[in-house]
Parts: C-alpha cells; structure tokens; sequence
C-alpha cells in the first residue's frame, strides 16, 4: 500500500538522495527537467518544505519513492497566464517540485502524488489546483494530462533563483469537477 506523508527530518536525506539521482540519470540519460545540481533543487529546496509542513513523501521499505511541496504559493509568472478558474488566491493549491527518482518511475507514484494532493485541495476547500513544468518534461507533461490537468498557457521561468529561463507549460485541475 502506498501512502503519502507528511516529510519528517529523518526523510531530509532519501529526499536530497531521490533529487540527486534524478539529477545523475538525467545527465547520463535525455534530461527532462530543467533543475541544475547545486541549484534546484537542494537540500535546502527540501528543508524549507519540511519547516514550512509543505513537503510530503511516499516512502516504502525506508526509501523515498517520491516526494513534492504542497502550498499556496503561487511564483510571480502565474500572474502572466489566462486561468480558465478565476478564485480567490486562498482557493488555489499549486504543487511544486513532484520528484520521483528514475529506479522508482513507471510504479504509479507520481500519480498517487497527484491524487493526494487533489484530496488534500478539496479538505483545505480550494477549488483549482495549479503546477507548471518545463515544456520538454514529456513524463510530467503526459501524467499531468492522463489525471485531467488542462493546460491554461505557457511563459518563460526561471527555476530555483536561476538566471536562465526556460519555456514553461501551465497547468490548472478544477478541483470541484473532480470526484
């Protein structure tokens, strides 16, 4: 059974382990994020969620199989795309930096991910759920799609404090017409 979580500090390295073998995999490998090593995301990425209580896992067999930050902190370029839901900022729930590490990939985490945090919208009473990701995230891109995620525009991003921008893809989940 998985079960997502709320990240403990005994989490802080599997979650700093699972982004830096995604990291290492996608250097030997095609690359479908666009996170930098030693940039976004770090430790630090992590343990800023963990003191905030926005990050949460799916751990099994004491490694993290997947991890992500739940808040309501939406960056300044969501100002620049036409949301199709128009609610209040206290109704909306983004989900940043969803990482399932490449040995984990393909066994439905990053889809139980998904679902917990539309269940989790729906207790805090949001009504949208907002993400975005590099356009060339094809795996992301695909998973966001296949749960009913609508694309809602597209700008450029900088991640992570980084000074390159990237082209990047925004989703919105009208939580309400969920079941």
């Amino acid at each position: 059974i998985m079960m997502v979580r709320k990240a403990a500090a005994a989490d802080m390295d599997g979650v700093e382990k699972s982004y830096m073998d995604l990291l290492a995999y996608e250097k030997e490998h095609e690359a479908f994020t666009v996170w930098q090593a030693g940039v976004y995301p770090t430790r630090a990425t992590a343990e800023e969620g963990l003191k905030t209580g926005s990050l949460y896992v799916i751990e099994q067999a004491g490694e993290i199989c997947a991890s992500m930050l739940l808040n309501q902190i939406q960056p300044p370029e969501y100002r620049q795309i036409k949301w199709k839901h128009q609610v209040k900022e206290e109704n909306v729930l983004v989900v940043h930096l969803l990482c399932v590490p490449p040995l984990k990939s393909g066994h439905g985490y990053g889809t139980e991910m998904m679902q917990f945090a539309v269940q989790k919208g729906k207790k805090m009473g949001c009504r949208t759920i907002r993400l975005d990701t590099g356009k060339q995230n094809t795996p992301a891109v695909a998973l966001y799609t296949k749960l009913g995620f609508a694309l809602a525009g597209t700008a450029s991003m900088a991640i992570g404090g980084a000074i390159e921008h990237h082209n990047h893809l925004f989703f919105e989940l009208n939580i309400d017409e969920t079941i």
